[in-house]
């Protein structure tokens, strides 16, 4: 018997290998994996709030799936690791490094020259990195986070 997952709009599906993964075996309702799910990136957070971090930290493809386990990884084994299957949405499994690498180098540019004005840049990176849909799972909350975190603390700092 497998965990039924409801899903709303706007929710990638989770794989049966995906589904897996899961290292709370007591979860049996979606309430239950949101509410685990959120108290794990609660403490991304305040990991996220006592670090200095510069540019050259945050856009890397270290960090990006550092983070990403840092919020989802109480919860999900495969948390921080990329996506090994197609989704409805996002660019196909194969091209995932290549394209992220692509935005990384992007960004780098954007901040170096002043390209756009700083909450530009930011949404920019957050609408190709969710676009991208690197993970199984958690893409918009982690694209969101990104792009505070690329504001926050590279572009921008103090500003928020």
């Amino acid at each position: 018997m497998g965990i039924d997952f409801l899903y709303t709009d706007g929710q990638t599906p989770i794989d049966e290998d995906e589904k897996e993964g899961l290292l709370i075996k007591s979860i049996s309702t979606r309430g239950q994996l949101d509410e685990f799910e959120q108290n794990n990136i609660q403490k991304a957070m305040l990991w996220l709030m006592g670090r200095k971090l510069n540019q050259q930290q945050v856009l890397t493809e270290a960090f990006i799936l550092a983070l990403h386990k840092r919020m989802l990884g109480s919860t999900w084994l495969w948390a921080g690791t990329l996506r090994k299957s197609n989704k409805n949405i996002g660019v196909d499994k194969y091209a995932i490094s290549l394209e992220l690498r692509q935005l990384l180098d992007d960004c780098t540019y954007w901040v170096e020259n002043t390209t756009y004005p700083p909450e530009e840049i930011a949404i920019r990176f957050k609408h190709r990195l969710v676009s991208i849909h690197c993970f199984p799972n958690g893409n918009g909350r982690h694209s969101r986070l990104m792009a505070d975190v690329l504001i926050e603390k590279t572009i921008w700092p103090g500003a928020l």
